[in-house]
């Protein structure tokens, strides 16, 4: 598995209006404080053991990739291989975040890490041995499985993995049916890169094999705002207005 070259620990970054209800709701799928503070501005970083998302209050739906960097270095780097940024940090700002966008518009920031961030142990698709794929029980996430991949629409394949190839990162499978699609990892997150008209937006993707009781636990447990795509397949949207989808693991 390669070193990542952007930084050491990864979040998914959502911003929400209300940081408490997004809190609440993030718990019933499985995910437990890791850390919260009011500065820069108010967060709260969550985990289920394998994901790491970092909730940001802010009145304007956001999504990002981001990794924590303990340095500067890889700016420059970046920008040598022809990557640029749509915003970099003020002078006076204690926190430093730079911010790309993919070629479909997918956000990546690098930000200065704070003491006390880390990645989260537990397995994830990507570090998973594949017998354990059918095993519920080596799941992290016991509400909503084995996390899988940020799901990406692209417009072309290939020249989205090209990008994503500048910024570290490795085809780990490509296929062709039923559209044009790439796993890439850079050992650290996983993308899916998706040549696809079916969705519109970036997706957080977990699989189970048992999704389908899982799923009727969170109805159980009054789960709202979801579309059924089949059995044991649902596509949730979360009160920040982001999306993550929940599919049975095989056919």
């Amino acid at each position: 598995m390669n070193t990542p070259k952007l930084g050491d620990v990864t979040a998914i970054t959502i911003t929400s209006t209300d940081l408490d209800k997004s809190f609440e709701y993030w718990k019933k799928l499985g995910f437990e404080e890791v850390l919260r503070s009011d500065f820069p501005f108010p967060w709260i970083q969550i985990t289920d053991g394998a994901l790491l998302i970092m909730l940001r209050k802010d009145n304007a739906p956001y999504l990002a990739l981001t990794y924590y960097i303990k340095d500067e270095k890889i700016i420059s780097l970046l920008e040598g291989e022809g990557i640029s940024f749509i915003a970099k940090p003020k002078d006076s700002d204690m926190i430093r975040k730079y911010l790309m966008e993919s070629p479909d518009g997918l956000k990546i920031s690098l930000v200065t890490i704070v003491d006390g961030f880390k990645q989260p142990p537990g397995p994830t698709m990507l570090t998973m041995q594949q017998k354990d794929y059918f095993d519920p029980s080596k799941y992290a996430n016991k509400a909503c499985g084995m996390y899988g991949e940020l799901a990406h629409p692209v417009q072309e394949l290939d020249a989205s993995v090209l990008f994503w190839e500048k910024l570290g990162f490795k085809v780990l499978s490509k296929f062709s049916s039923p559209y044009p699609w790439a796993i890439v990892s850079d050992g650290l997150a996983i993308v899916g890169l998706h040549q696809t008209t079916n969705f519109s937006y970036p997706a957080i993707t977990y699989f189970a094999a048992d999704m389908k009781g899982k799923i009727t636990k969170l109805k159980e447990q009054g789960l709202e705002n979801y579309i059924e795509k089949g059995p044991g397949n649902i596509v949730l949207t979360t009160p920040e207005d982001q999306h993550i989808n929940l599919f049975k693991m095989g056919f």
